[in-house]
């Protein structure tokens, strides 16, 4: 029988990051699941723990890529679960009932297409970094959740891969097409949960000073593919006149992290 989720886990040269995200991906209570391990091509032995781990739930497939999307590609088309899950390595699953409460939500709220999220804890900020319950056209534009909080419907990921021109933002592109699409016989339902979905390690590819430029040039690109002019100008002078740069800088301040996560919490919860 096919298993409920493919858990994907892309890396190349991760060192000891691997096994240390494997054996958090193992001590789930919820076992109905494989682990695709989509490897660039490794030297740094990393690879080795796969053996020492001996699962037979987790699948090896050592194949060149072009980057993380491309990689991130192959690996969903080796997946036989209903539901696709991306975990990075140097994350972790945030306790070992995440699948089990992932499990839950789905059974209560069957979907043909599913989307199915919940929040994340960021260690670089130790914070909960909540996710938007309830998405809009202005949530899309202005923030979706990361791929870490969400469990995808894996035919999503084969009808609309990760666009790899776009080296920092393409799982916003695809999230973007989920939502807006109409080729679909049934919309895709987006269903939260306000449960931590995965421990992130924060501070990656994305985030470096280069890349938030690169980010930031990505986003204005991808939204006129999706949304109208005067919608785009229309949300660009809301996040301006809210401050969204300053919000930004509050946000990935250890300090001040805290305080503005705990507002963000209470402003979705109202």
């Amino acid at each position: 029988m096919k298993p409920l989720f493919s858990i994907l886990v892309v890396c190349l040269n991760p060192g000891d990051k691997l096994k240390n995200t494997l054996q958090s991906i193992l001590k789930q209570t919820f076992t109905d699941y494989e682990v695709i391990v989509k490897d660039g091509g490794s030297t740094d032995g990393s690879l080795d723990c796969i053996g020492e781990l001996a699962d037979c739930r987790i699948k090896q497939v050592c194949k060149k890529d072009t980057g993380i999307y491309d990689a991130m590609n192959q690996a969903v088309l080796e997946a036989s679960g209903q539901y696709a899950y991306y975990l990075n390595c140097g994350d972790f699953f945030y306790d070992e009932n995440v699948l089990a409460k992932m499990e839950k939500l789905i059974c209560q709220n069957p979907a043909k297409h599913g989307i199915y999220y919940g929040n994340i804890f960021e260690r670089l900020t130790g914070q909960e970094i909540y996710s938007n319950p309830k998405l809009d056209a202005f949530g899309c534009y202005r923030n979706v959740p990361c791929h870490q909080a969400c469990f995808y419907d894996r035919e999503l990921l084969a009808l609309h891969p990760f666009d790899t021109k776009y080296l920092v933002r393409a799982d916003y592109e695809q999230f973007l097409w989920c939502f807006f699409t109409k080729t679909l016989e049934e919309p895709v339902k987006f269903l939260y949960q306000d449960i931590l979905i995965a421990d992130y390690e924060g501070g990656g590819f994305s985030e470096t000073k280069e890349n938030r430029k690169l980010s930031a040039k990505e986003h204005r690109e991808i939204v006129y593919q999706y949304m109208s002019r005067g919608q785009v100008l229309k949300y660009r002078a809301v996040m301006w006149i809210t401050l969204a740069p300053l919000r930004t800088k509050i946000a990935q301040n250890k300090w001040t992290a805290g305080i503005y996560n705990k507002m963000k919490e209470l402003i979705y919860k109202k």
